[in-house]
């Protein structure tokens, strides 16, 4: 066997969640550029279906449903929905997020519900549904965001619910790995460094520089550079991968 034939996905359903734009848009091209046909959770169901656009101009099948990962019923409508409509589940990217800056003590109660149940909740939530649909067939790979928040504290931006969340992302995934390891289902994560989204950009450029000074790489990634992580998490080349975190980060918390 020739080892890149591996790494192809020809005919495997995915769903991404916060495929709309930044970093989960990304995951759902490169899932499709590699044989996926898939499926997008997301609010803003503009954005997703911009992106069923770009995913059909591939030549793929793709549906976009709108929904939010902190709600059961939602999460299990737009599972049910894409086994239908795509005829399977053999991979999940729980991208979905958001951060908001803000010192410990002033973060409004509401502003930590929001943090935590979005980017920990969530993606306990759409592990949950998606392992009903893969623990009968004995197959499938999850692959949860987590963020290089969750191993160490930024500097200098104040964000310590969504540092919590994530942190729980990581250790939720290797709880997991090991849970459905019985089932074929391997269930792993990938740590973001610094990534040039557009809403990274636009959101803290006062923090940019300082944020390239600490990186070893001395920049900030574009998206397109987790998609290798991703890739190979989803696909046959990692057959022997699960419980594992991949931080993709310019060397930022090797220093």
């Amino acid at each position: 066997m020739n080892i890149l034939d591996l790494f192809k996905l020809e005919g495997r359903k995915a769903l991404v969640t916060g495929g709309g734009r930044g970093i989960g848009r990304v995951m759902a091209l490169s899932l499709a550029q590699a044989g996926c046909d898939v499926a997008i959770l997301e609010k803003n169901i503009d954005d997703a279906q911009n992106v069923v656009g770009e995913i059909k101009q591939l030549g793929k099948k793709a549906f976009a449903f709108q929904g939010d990962v902190t709600k059961k019923d939602d999460v299990e409508k737009a599972f049910s929905a894409l086994v239908k409509q795509l005829g399977g589940l053999d991979i999940v990217i729980n991208n979905a997020g958001v951060c908001i800056h803000e010192a410990m003590e002033v973060t409004p109660e509401e502003h930590y519900d929001f943090v935590v149940d979005t980017d920990l909740k969530g993606v306990y939530l759409c592990c949950q549904v998606a392992g009903k649909i893969m623990i009968p067939k004995k197959k499938g790979s999850i692959i949860n965001i987590a963020s290089i928040s969750g191993t160490v504290s930024n500097y200098p931006q104040k964000q310590a619910h969504y540092n919590a969340a994530k942190a729980g992302v990581i250790l939720l995934t290797r709880c997991l790995a090991v849970e459905w390891v019985d089932y074929g289902i391997r269930v792993n994560s990938i740590s973001p460094g610094y990534i040039g989204t557009e809403m990274t950009l636009k959101s803290a450029p006062a923090m940019i520089e300082q944020w390239k000074s600490l990186t070893p790489m001395k920049r900030m990634a574009d998206p397109q550079e987790l998609a290798g992580a991703a890739i190979y998490l989803a696909s046959d080349a990692a057959s022997y991968t699960t419980g594992s975190d991949i931080i993709v980060d310019g060397g930022y918390t090797a220093r």
